[in-house]
């Protein structure tokens, strides 16, 4: 019993020394309020930038609304209707293909233009004008280069 009563003593003053040398591993009123307040000064930071970052987005999207809108490829008008023959050679005497021969323009794909001649009422595909317009590479359109757009068979 002494000797157990001894490791107890022991026990207790090592324990009133840590307490005493404030070592411990915890934090007072005092630091959880500063720890608080910079919580909150950081968030309110935060809800700042966040407004200002949606006004200068605000301000972006006006910029680019009130700018020139991007122009649509409109195909020629109905009355510039051509035909030609199937074949390569001007003298074979080939099927006459109807349809119409449009010259790309800057800022043209083959499927804005086949598009835009659904749109006028046309129905015709990327195939369609692939398969009437041999060799064409629907990825390299030269400015300037004419694509022949053949009527569909009625």
């Amino acid at each position: 019993m002494q000797k157990r009563m001894a490791g107890l003593v022991r026990e207790l003053s090592e324990l009133r020394d840590q307490v005493r040398s404030g070592t411990g591993d915890y934090a007072t009123q005092a630091d959880l309020r500063r720890l608080a307040d910079a919580v909150q000064e950081v968030d309110r930071k935060r809800r700042e930038d966040y407004q200002k970052i949606a006004q200068e987005i605000q301000q972006l999207a006006k910029v680019l609304s009130s700018a020139n809108p991007p122009t649509r490829t409109s195909p020629p008008a109905p009355e510039e209707r051509t035909s030609r023959r199937r074949s390569t050679s001007p003298d074979a005497g080939g099927p006459v293909e109807k349809g119409y021969e449009y010259v790309v323009k800057p800022g043209d794909t083959l499927h804005a233009i086949v598009q835009a001649y659904r749109e006028q009422g046309v129905n015709v595909t990327v195939a369609q004008v692939l398969k009437a317009n041999p060799g064409l590479n629907p990825n390299r359109l030269q400015v300037g280069q004419k694509i022949f757009i053949p009527l569909p068979a009625e």
